[in-house]
């Protein structure tokens, strides 16, 4: 699709839609939404797309979508030929003069694969980026439990990491979130125990859906899927030490 020389190009956003619950998508970003007659999103060779899902109920038959097929691999990524693709696609788009809304689970720059569509199309093309409700956010909600206060420092951590690594930056936190759990729970898990902070943690596992699962660390198998994550804390806050579980104190008729 080729721009005439008086049309103006569209421009490009890149919508944080949330960690899942489609009420947790920002007034912003449904009008954006509702409003740009192209949506992308990244989706796996297989299967839906989660960035989609989120926000079906507000997609309109007449929007155009671009599905950016990711392979869900061990070996470090992206492919850069895919974005390059998915850039051109954007492109195209763009420069008939149609605005493309970019969905992103979360936000789109907390370790969001938007970044890498930004680096190809923000120097060409306006760019706006409206930020989402992050994983860790709606973990610390869901789970009750402050994620920082005053002077703490709190680390966000990657699980694929070395355990000596893990442990270097848990030792230099005092709240800490670890993220991307997956294959790595159960030797993470293992890390935490020998480090005598199993008892600090909190599993957190697809937080904010209807199958949400939150729970003391020391309680959880060894299984994990990605869409997981342990909230930890080291400090001397009391409100974070002891705060509650979701449902303590509650009577069963009441939940």
């Amino acid at each position: 699709m080729t721009r005439r020389s008086d049309q103006k190009p569209g421009v490009l956003y890149g919508l944080g839609v949330g960690p899942g619950d489609p009420d947790l998508l920002t007034l912003k970003a449904h009008r954006i939404l509702t409003a740009s007659p192209v949506v992308a999103y990244p989706k796996p060779e297989q299967g839906e797309s989660f960035a989609r899902a989120i926000v079906a109920q507000f997609l309109a038959p007449g929007q155009v979508e671009i599905a950016i097929a990711v392979p869900m691999r061990v070996e470090r990524f992206p492919a850069a030929g895919i974005y390059d693709r998915a850039a051109r696609d954007i492109a195209a788009r763009l420069d008939g003069g149609e605005d493309v809304a970019v969905l992103c689970e979360g936000d789109p720059f907390f370790y969001g694969s938007f970044m890498y569509l930004f680096e190809r199309l923000a120097g060409r093309f306006e760019t706006v980026i409206v930020p989402g409700v992050s994983s860790v956010m709606a973990a610390s909600a869901a789970s009750l439990r402050p994620l920082a206060a005053r002077n703490d420092v709190l680390t966000i951590i990657p699980g694929p990491l070395p355990d000596q690594e893990l442990k270097t930056r848990i030792e230099g936190a005092q709240a800490f979130a670890i993220m991307k759990l997956g294959r790595h729970f159960a030797r993470i898990k293992t890390l935490l125990e020998t480090m005598g902070l199993s008892g600090s943690c909190r599993y957190c596992e697809r937080v904010t859906l209807a199958n949400q699962t939150i729970a003391p660390l020391a309680e959880t198998g060894d299984v994990a899927p990605y869409f997981s994550m342990i909230l930890g804390y080291r400090g001397d806050e009391p409100a974070i030490l002891n705060a509650p579980l979701p449902g303590a104190g509650r009577r069963m008729e009441d939940r």
